[in-house]
C-alpha cells in the first residue's frame, strides 16, 4: 500500500475519519447528514475506487464542494480545518491518490478501527452513503501540500491586499467596471498560481482557498471583498 511514512506511523493514533456520538473519544457529536442527490448515485455495491477523481469531469468540483461541508461538519474536529491535522489524529491529505489509497480509506469508513480492544472509529456503512464517502474522500485528496504555494506567499498576500482596497473602493462608491481589467488579470494569475500546485496525496490537481478565489472573481460587485476574504482564509490555514 503506497502510505508515506508519516501517515503510516500515524495508524497507531486515534483515527476518525467521521465523527460518531457514540465514541467517547471524539466527543458528544451526532455525525451531520449530507445531501449528495446532486451527485451520480452509485447502487448498493461499494466500488473500490474513487469515480470522481477525475478533474476533467463534471462530477469533480460537486464532489469537492459536498465532501467539504461533509468534511468540515463531521471530520475536521478531529482531522484539522482542510485536512491540515494537528498531530492528534492522521493527516488524511497524505492518503495515496490511488486505488491503494482508495482501499484503505474505505476499509476504514466502512468497518472503523479499534486498538486494544476500544473503538477509535465507528464504521460508517449504515450511517453515511457511499456517495458521501467519496465526496469526502474527493476533497481530502485535492488539499494541496504543505509547500504547494510557498513560492506565491507575498505575491498572494499582495492580491489580498489590492483586493480589499478595491472592495473599499467599489463599498465607498467606485464602479465595479472600471476594475475589470485588474479583475480580469488576477484572476488569470489565480488561476496559474493554483494550477500549479502540488497535492499532498499525488492527486492530478488541486483544490484551495487559491482556486475558489479565482472563480469568486468575476468582476461583480461583490466579488472583489469575497475573493479577498477567501484569499485571507486560505493564507491564514496555511501558515
Amino acid at each position: 500500500m503506497k502510505l508515506s511514512l508519516t501517515f503510516s506511523l500515524a495508524l497507531s493514533l486515534p483515527l476518525s475519519v467521521l465523527i460518531y456520538s457514540n465514541v467517547m473519544a471524539h466527543g458528544d457529536v451526532t455525525p451531520q447528514a449530507m445531501d449528495t442527490s446532486s451527485l451520480p448515485q452509485l447502487g448498493e455495491e461499494w466500488l473500490e475506487e474513487n469515480p470522481w477523481r477525475d478533474p476533467e469531469a463534471d462530477t469533480w468540483m460537486k464532489a469537492i464542494e459536498l465532501g467539504a461541508s461533509g468534511y468540515n461538519s463531521n471530520c475536521a474536529r478531529c482531522h484539522g480545518l482542510e485536512g491540515v491535522s494537528g498531530g492528534l489524529a492522521p493527516d488524511l491529505r497524505l492518503l495515496s491518490a490511488d486505488l491503494d489509497g482508495d482501499e484503505w480509506y474505505m476499509e476504514r469508513f466502512r468497518n472503523g478501527a479499534t486498538q486494544n480492544g476500544i473503538t477509535k472509529m465507528p464504521g460508517f456503512e449504515k450511517i453515511l452513503s457511499q456517495e458521501a464517502a467519496w465526496a469526502i474522500r474527493t476533497y481530502v485528496e485535492t488539499r494541496p501540500a504543505n509547500d504547494a504555494f510557498k513560492d506565491h506567499q507575498d505575491r498572494l498576500f499582495a492580491i489580498r491586499d489590492t483586493l480589499k482596497v478595491l472592495a473599499g473602493a467599489i463599498a465607498s462608491g467606485s464602479k465595479a467596471d472600471d476594475y475589470a481589467q485588474v479583475a480580469t488579470d488576477m484572476q488569470k494569475e489565480l488561476s496559474d498560481i493554483s494550477a500549479a500546485a502540488k497535492t499532498a496525496s499525488k492527486a492530478p490537481k488541486a483544490e484551495s482557498a487559491i482556486s475558489r478565489a479565482a472563480i469568486a472573481l468575476d468582476g461583480s460587485a461583490d466579488s472583489f471583498a469575497k475573493a479577498g476574504e477567501m484569499l485571507t482564509i486560505g493564507l491564514s490555514a496555511s501558515k
